[in-house]
């Protein structure tokens, strides 16, 4: 059984980033002399903004995930690919696709073969002392993120912000992204403040999801949400939870539509599609319809 995000994932990070990037690069240095990866709540000293390490969190949360997701559908004879680009759903050389589950392990992808889009908002949720020894490195866990003063993950405002827009962005690309469920990944809660917007994201179809794959981001079990009341947040607690929603989220083929109509045009709409046999000739016919 695979193991989600935990304390053993975010020493793998410090320990594989200290052989190319330097102490001061990776932890705030306090007024004593301590190296940490985030300022003490109750810290007096100066302090200022590490932003050097943002882009090695950011390249490993996306290999880890990816990692992931590739043991998650390897049985099934398909591949999650990083960094993937298409260019015409707007997944560009600029902004590519953090993560997709595809029919192809390509980078540059076509729109009917990806399955699934996955944006990773993750971080380091823990607070980490740095020391160093005869050894070589020592973490020390110091607290959870209610100890720290920073938010990482899902619990930053701009991390959510930009992985919705990124997320609308593609929706109003091409009709052909209408077909992709796109979730966002993270490893800390949301703020109740998001709870009722990312379940209105969920019912409205832009965004199939906001996952968390951190079970135990507190420490001494912590209140911790486990889900939003429609599911537009939920926390899996193990990977056979993780992989039997990734294949429930495979298993059907979804169409996202919007439109803003008068109600003679969306009454004539639903009478046209009416006149199909089937319930998927109707969807069929609703879908052309409303998009034109």
């Amino acid at each position: 059984m695979e193991n989600l995000w935990n304390k053993d994932v975010e020493k793998k990070f410090f320990n594989e980033s200290i052989e190319f990037a330097t102490p001061e690069q990776l932890f705030y240095v306090t007024d004593d002399n301590r190296y940490v990866a985030y300022w003490p709540k109750n810290y007096p000293g100066k302090k200022s903004t590490l932003q050097s390490r943002n882009s090695l969190i950011g390249s490993f949360t996306e290999k880890w995930t990816t990692d992931l997701f590739q043991k998650a559908v390897k049985d099934k004879g398909l591949f999650a690919v990083q960094g993937a680009i298409c260019e015409e759903i707007a997944l560009t050389d600029m902004s590519p696709a953090d993560v997709v589950i595809s029919k192809n392990k390509h980078i540059s992808q076509e729109p009917e073969d990806i399955l699934a889009i996955f944006e990773v908002k993750m971080s380091i949720a823990w607070n980490w002392e740095y020391k160093s020894n005869n050894s070589g490195m020592n973490l020390t866990c110091i607290g959870d993120y209610k100890t720290h003063q920073g938010n990482p993950g899902l619990l930053r405002s701009d991390s959510m912000l930009k992985a919705i827009g990124k997320s609308i962005n593609i929706r109003v690309s091409n009709l052909k992204a209408s077909k992709i469920p796109i979730i966002i990944m993270g490893n800390t809660p949301i703020t109740n403040s998001y709870y009722y917007k990312v379940d209105h994201l969920k019912v409205a179809g832009i965004i199939q999801g906001f996952w968390s794959v951190n079970p135990k981001p507190l420490d001494n079990n912590g209140e911790n949400i486990k889900k939003t009341e429609k599911l537009g947040f939920y926390r899996f607690d193990n990977f056979g939870e993780l992989q039997n929603s990734l294949e429930f989220l495979l298993s059907e083929e979804r169409n996202f539509f919007s439109s803003m109509k008068s109600k003679n045009e969306f009454g004539q709409i639903i009478e046209l599609a009416n006149k199909e046999k089937t319930y998927e000739k109707k969807g069929e016919v609703f879908l052309r319809l409303i998009n034109e």
